[in-house]
Protein backbone atom coordinates (compact mmCIF):
# COMPACT_ATOMS: atom_id res chain seq x y z
CA UNK A 1 0.00 0.00 0.00
CA UNK A 2 0.60 3.69 -0.23
CA UNK A 3 0.32 5.58 2.92
CA UNK A 4 -0.07 8.97 3.40
CA UNK A 5 0.99 10.45 7.07
CA UNK A 6 0.07 13.73 8.05
CA UNK A 7 2.23 14.91 10.22
CA UNK A 8 3.73 17.87 12.60
CA UNK A 9 7.29 18.97 11.10
CA UNK A 10 9.39 16.41 10.99
CA UNK A 11 12.29 17.59 12.40
CA UNK A 12 9.80 17.86 15.96
CA UNK A 13 9.03 14.37 16.10
CA UNK A 14 11.00 12.29 19.43
CA UNK A 15 11.39 9.19 17.46
CA UNK A 16 12.61 7.64 20.66
CA UNK A 17 8.92 7.90 21.57
CA UNK A 18 6.54 8.96 18.66
CA UNK A 19 3.79 6.64 17.64
CA UNK A 20 3.09 7.62 14.27
CA UNK A 21 7.04 7.24 13.69
CA UNK A 22 6.21 3.63 15.01
CA UNK A 23 3.50 3.32 12.73
CA UNK A 24 5.54 4.51 9.68
CA UNK A 25 8.22 1.60 10.86
CA UNK A 26 5.24 -1.39 11.09
CA UNK A 27 4.24 -0.08 8.04
CA UNK A 28 7.48 -0.30 5.95
CA UNK A 29 8.36 -3.43 7.80
CA UNK A 30 5.39 -4.92 5.97
CA UNK A 31 6.21 -3.57 2.74
CA UNK A 32 4.02 -0.64 2.52
CA UNK A 33 5.41 3.02 1.11
CA UNK A 34 5.47 6.22 3.11
CA UNK A 35 4.97 9.55 2.53
CA UNK A 36 4.76 12.36 4.80
CA UNK A 37 2.36 15.73 4.61
CA UNK A 38 2.63 19.05 6.39
CA UNK A 39 -0.77 19.73 6.81
CA UNK A 40 -0.26 23.94 5.05
CA UNK A 41 0.80 21.53 1.75
CA UNK A 42 -3.27 20.60 1.70
CA UNK A 43 -5.29 22.31 -1.31
CA UNK A 44 -8.69 21.53 -3.39
CA UNK A 45 -8.25 22.41 -6.90
CA UNK A 46 -11.05 21.25 -10.06
CA UNK A 47 -12.64 19.34 -7.33
CA UNK A 48 -9.33 17.07 -5.89
CA UNK A 49 -7.87 17.87 -2.24
CA UNK A 50 -4.06 17.70 -3.31
CA UNK A 51 -1.06 17.92 -1.12
CA UNK A 52 3.14 18.08 -1.79
CA UNK A 53 3.90 14.58 -0.45
CA UNK A 54 7.26 13.68 0.53
CA UNK A 55 8.71 9.92 0.32
CA UNK A 56 10.12 8.61 3.39
CA UNK A 57 12.10 5.82 4.44
CA UNK A 58 12.38 5.18 8.22
CA UNK A 59 14.95 3.13 10.40
CA UNK A 60 15.39 2.01 14.02
CA UNK A 61 17.85 4.82 14.01
CA UNK A 62 16.39 6.92 16.03
CA UNK A 63 18.86 9.79 15.69
CA UNK A 64 18.70 9.70 11.68
CA UNK A 65 14.99 7.98 11.63
CA UNK A 66 14.04 9.37 8.55
CA UNK A 67 15.58 9.69 4.71
CA UNK A 68 13.78 12.24 2.45
CA UNK A 69 12.89 11.53 -0.78
CA UNK A 70 11.15 12.97 -3.47
CA UNK A 71 8.20 15.46 -3.23
CA UNK A 72 5.38 15.40 -5.82
CA UNK A 73 2.43 17.09 -5.80
CA UNK A 74 -0.34 14.15 -5.72
CA UNK A 75 -4.53 13.90 -5.24
CA UNK A 76 -5.04 12.13 -2.00
CA UNK A 77 -7.29 9.43 -3.68
CA UNK A 78 -4.01 8.34 -5.09
CA UNK A 79 -3.23 6.98 -1.67
CA UNK A 80 -4.59 3.67 0.05
CA UNK A 81 -4.78 5.13 3.32
CA UNK A 82 -4.35 8.71 4.59
CA UNK A 83 -3.61 8.72 8.46
CA UNK A 84 -4.09 12.59 9.90
CA UNK A 85 -1.87 12.48 12.67
CA UNK A 86 -1.50 15.93 13.35
CA UNK A 87 -1.18 17.57 16.80
CA UNK A 88 -3.73 19.79 18.63
CA UNK A 89 -4.43 22.59 19.09
CA UNK A 90 -7.44 22.42 17.47
CA UNK A 91 -8.12 25.43 15.58
CA UNK A 92 -9.41 27.06 12.86
CA UNK A 93 -6.65 25.94 10.35
CA UNK A 94 -7.20 22.10 12.22
CA UNK A 95 -11.04 22.41 11.50
CA UNK A 96 -10.39 23.95 7.80
CA UNK A 97 -7.91 20.87 7.46
CA UNK A 98 -10.81 18.68 8.87
CA UNK A 99 -13.29 20.32 5.79
CA UNK A 100 -10.49 19.83 2.96
CA UNK A 101 -10.10 16.19 4.37
CA UNK A 102 -13.83 15.17 4.01
CA UNK A 103 -13.67 16.48 0.74
CA UNK A 104 -11.12 13.88 0.13
CA UNK A 105 -12.65 11.25 1.28
CA UNK A 106 -16.44 12.05 -0.56
CA UNK A 107 -13.76 11.38 -3.90
CA UNK A 108 -12.71 8.18 -2.87
CA UNK A 109 -9.92 9.21 -0.49
CA UNK A 110 -9.41 6.42 2.85
CA UNK A 111 -8.78 8.94 5.73
CA UNK A 112 -8.02 7.84 9.29
CA UNK A 113 -9.54 8.75 11.62
CA UNK A 114 -12.10 9.89 9.62
CA UNK A 115 -12.75 13.73 9.50
CA UNK A 116 -15.71 14.51 10.32
CA UNK A 117 -15.89 12.25 13.09
CA UNK A 118 -12.56 13.96 14.43
CA UNK A 119 -14.38 17.33 14.11
CA UNK A 120 -17.56 16.37 15.70
CA UNK A 121 -15.57 14.99 19.01
CA UNK A 122 -14.07 17.56 20.86
CA UNK A 123 -11.25 15.94 23.22
CA UNK A 124 -13.15 16.72 26.24
CA UNK A 125 -16.58 17.55 25.88
CA UNK A 126 -16.49 14.23 23.82
CA UNK A 127 -17.08 12.70 27.44
CA UNK A 128 -20.49 14.01 28.00
CA UNK A 129 -21.82 11.31 25.76
CA UNK A 130 -20.64 8.62 27.84
CA UNK A 131 -21.85 10.25 30.92
CA UNK A 132 -22.28 7.09 33.25
CA UNK A 133 -18.55 6.53 32.99
CA UNK A 134 -16.97 9.75 33.95
CA UNK A 135 -16.47 11.45 37.60
CA UNK A 136 -18.58 14.79 38.61
CA UNK A 137 -17.90 17.19 35.52
CA UNK A 138 -19.02 20.72 34.47
CA UNK A 139 -18.58 22.73 31.11
CA UNK A 140 -19.30 25.71 32.02
CA UNK A 141 -17.58 29.83 31.12
CA UNK A 142 -19.91 31.78 34.10
CA UNK A 143 -17.23 32.42 37.02
CA UNK A 144 -20.75 31.59 39.04
CA UNK A 145 -21.06 28.83 37.82
CA UNK A 146 -17.51 27.17 38.21
CA UNK A 147 -16.79 28.67 41.65
CA UNK A 148 -20.47 26.76 42.78
CA UNK A 149 -18.85 23.75 41.33
CA UNK A 150 -15.71 24.22 43.39
CA UNK A 151 -17.23 25.10 46.36
CA UNK A 152 -19.11 21.56 45.86
CA UNK A 153 -16.56 19.26 45.24
CA UNK A 154 -14.06 20.92 47.45
CA UNK A 155 -11.12 20.37 45.30
CA UNK A 156 -11.42 20.51 41.32
CA UNK A 157 -9.48 20.03 38.56
CA UNK A 158 -10.03 22.87 35.80
CA UNK A 159 -8.90 23.00 32.46
CA UNK A 160 -9.21 24.49 28.55
CA UNK A 161 -11.08 22.14 26.36
CA UNK A 162 -8.49 22.91 23.27
CA UNK A 163 -5.35 21.42 25.16
CA UNK A 164 -3.02 18.50 25.14
CA UNK A 165 -0.11 17.74 27.02
CA UNK A 166 -1.28 19.18 30.18
CA UNK A 167 -0.92 22.77 29.34
CA UNK A 168 -3.05 24.48 31.04
CA UNK A 169 -4.89 22.41 34.08
CA UNK A 170 -5.07 23.42 37.22
CA UNK A 171 -6.29 22.40 40.36
CA UNK A 172 -8.57 24.46 42.43
CA UNK A 173 -9.53 23.79 46.11
CA UNK A 174 -12.25 25.53 47.69
CA UNK A 175 -9.97 27.35 49.81
CA UNK A 176 -7.36 28.36 47.05
CA UNK A 177 -7.07 32.19 47.31
CA UNK A 178 -6.24 32.31 43.41
CA UNK A 179 -9.43 31.00 42.21
CA UNK A 180 -10.99 33.96 40.94
CA UNK A 181 -7.98 34.75 38.88
CA UNK A 182 -7.40 31.30 37.51
CA UNK A 183 -11.02 31.30 36.87
CA UNK A 184 -10.72 34.78 35.12
CA UNK A 185 -7.46 33.35 33.10
CA UNK A 186 -8.66 30.40 31.70
CA UNK A 187 -12.19 31.69 30.63
CA UNK A 188 -10.61 35.05 29.39
CA UNK A 189 -12.71 37.07 32.18
CA UNK A 190 -15.81 34.87 31.05
CA UNK A 191 -15.43 34.72 26.83
CA UNK A 192 -14.17 31.12 26.94
CA UNK A 193 -15.69 27.70 27.57
CA UNK A 194 -13.72 25.51 30.17
CA UNK A 195 -13.88 21.94 31.84
CA UNK A 196 -13.94 21.52 35.78
CA UNK A 197 -13.90 17.78 36.96
CA UNK A 198 -13.98 16.64 40.82
CA UNK A 199 -9.97 15.37 41.55
CA UNK A 200 -9.74 12.32 41.82
CA UNK A 201 -6.62 11.38 44.34
CA UNK A 202 -6.37 8.23 42.46
CA UNK A 203 -4.11 10.20 39.89
CA UNK A 204 -1.39 9.42 41.83
CA UNK A 205 -2.05 5.60 40.47
CA UNK A 206 -1.64 7.25 36.97
CA UNK A 207 -3.84 8.66 34.23
CA UNK A 208 -4.74 5.43 32.30
CA UNK A 209 -3.89 5.90 28.24
CA UNK A 210 -6.31 3.26 27.28
CA UNK A 211 -6.09 2.45 23.17
CA UNK A 212 -8.66 1.32 20.77
CA UNK A 213 -7.39 0.50 17.58
CA UNK A 214 -10.22 -0.39 14.60
CA UNK A 215 -12.84 -1.24 17.31
CA UNK A 216 -10.33 -3.69 19.38
CA UNK A 217 -9.45 -3.22 22.67
CA UNK A 218 -5.84 -2.99 23.48
CA UNK A 219 -5.14 -5.11 26.68
CA UNK A 220 -2.74 -2.68 28.32
CA UNK A 221 -2.65 0.59 29.25
CA UNK A 222 -0.06 3.39 29.92
CA UNK A 223 -0.28 4.65 33.87
CA UNK A 224 1.10 8.38 33.64
CA UNK A 225 2.24 8.88 36.75
CA UNK A 226 2.65 12.27 37.98
CA UNK A 227 6.23 13.19 39.27
CA UNK A 228 6.93 14.44 42.91
CA UNK A 229 4.92 17.76 43.68
CA UNK A 230 3.14 17.61 40.31
CA UNK A 231 -1.17 16.50 39.52
CA UNK A 232 -0.49 16.60 35.79
CA UNK A 233 0.58 12.35 34.82
CA UNK A 234 1.09 13.70 31.69
CA UNK A 235 4.18 12.35 30.09
CA UNK A 236 4.93 16.04 28.45
CA UNK A 237 4.52 17.28 32.04
CA UNK A 238 6.96 15.05 33.55
CA UNK A 239 4.75 12.05 34.45
CA UNK A 240 6.33 8.79 34.30
CA UNK A 241 4.76 6.04 32.03
CA UNK A 242 4.26 2.78 33.19
CA UNK A 243 2.73 -0.19 31.26
CA UNK A 244 0.06 -2.40 32.57
CA UNK A 245 -2.55 -4.54 32.21
CA UNK A 246 -6.00 -3.37 32.16
CA UNK A 247 -8.34 -3.56 35.30
CA UNK A 248 -11.99 -4.90 35.08
CA UNK A 249 -13.29 -1.01 34.94
CA UNK A 250 -11.29 0.41 32.48
CA UNK A 251 -12.30 -2.71 30.17
CA UNK A 252 -15.61 -2.24 30.47
CA UNK A 253 -15.46 1.36 29.76
CA UNK A 254 -13.17 0.30 26.35
CA UNK A 255 -15.37 -2.19 25.32
CA UNK A 256 -18.55 -0.40 25.64
CA UNK A 257 -16.88 2.66 22.84
CA UNK A 258 -14.81 0.88 21.30
CA UNK A 259 -17.84 -0.27 18.91
CA UNK A 260 -19.35 3.55 18.72
CA UNK A 261 -16.47 5.33 17.70
CA UNK A 262 -14.87 2.44 15.42
CA UNK A 263 -18.64 2.57 13.55
CA UNK A 264 -17.68 6.43 13.53
CA UNK A 265 -14.77 5.84 11.42
CA UNK A 266 -12.25 6.55 14.28
CA UNK A 267 -9.72 3.96 13.48
CA UNK A 268 -7.31 5.53 16.66
CA UNK A 269 -8.65 6.27 19.90
CA UNK A 270 -7.07 7.19 23.05
CA UNK A 271 -9.47 7.39 26.42
CA UNK A 272 -7.99 8.63 29.16
CA UNK A 273 -9.14 6.62 32.72
CA UNK A 274 -8.60 8.18 36.11
CA UNK A 275 -9.77 5.92 38.98
CA UNK A 276 -11.98 3.84 37.19
CA UNK A 277 -13.34 7.27 35.41
CA UNK A 278 -13.17 8.71 31.83
CA UNK A 279 -11.53 12.02 31.55
CA UNK A 280 -11.48 12.25 27.96
CA UNK A 281 -11.31 10.72 24.43
CA UNK A 282 -8.43 11.59 22.67
CA UNK A 283 -8.51 11.33 18.81
CA UNK A 284 -6.38 13.88 16.98
CA UNK A 285 -3.46 11.91 17.27
CA UNK A 286 -3.22 9.65 20.33
CA UNK A 287 -0.14 8.28 21.66
CA UNK A 288 1.66 5.58 24.45
CA UNK A 289 2.04 2.87 21.30
CA UNK A 290 5.76 2.74 21.86
CA UNK A 291 5.60 2.52 25.70
CA UNK A 292 3.60 -0.05 25.65
CA UNK A 293 5.46 -1.77 22.52
CA UNK A 294 8.77 -1.71 25.00
CA UNK A 295 7.32 -2.90 28.08
CA UNK A 296 4.68 -5.03 27.92
CA UNK A 297 5.55 -6.62 24.38
CA UNK A 298 1.98 -6.10 22.46
CA UNK A 299 2.67 -3.83 19.55
CA UNK A 300 0.19 -1.78 18.98
CA UNK A 301 1.72 0.43 15.91
CA UNK A 302 1.22 -2.74 13.81
CA UNK A 303 -2.10 -3.54 15.51
CA UNK A 304 -3.12 -0.63 13.54
CA UNK A 305 -1.46 -1.28 10.16
CA UNK A 306 -2.74 -4.24 10.09
CA UNK A 307 -6.36 -2.95 11.02
CA UNK A 308 -5.81 -0.54 7.64
CA UNK A 309 -4.82 -3.77 5.81
CA UNK A 310 -8.30 -5.45 6.99
CA UNK A 311 -10.29 -1.92 5.74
Amino acid sequence: MRLAFILDPLDSLKAYKDSSIAMMRAAQARGHSIHAIARPDLCWRDGQVLARAQAIAVSDDNAAWCAPGAVSTVALTDFDAVLMRQDPPFDFEYITATWLLERAVAAGARVFNHPRAVRDHSEKIAITEFARFTAPTLIARAAEDLNAFIDAMGDAILKPLDGMGGAGIFRVRADDPNRNAIIETLTDLGRRTIMAQQYLPQIAEGDKRVLIIGGEVVPYSLARIPKAGETRGNLAAGGRGVAMPLTAREREIAEALAPVLWARGLLIVGLDVIGGHLTEVNVTSPTCMVEIHQQQGFHVAERVIEAIEAR
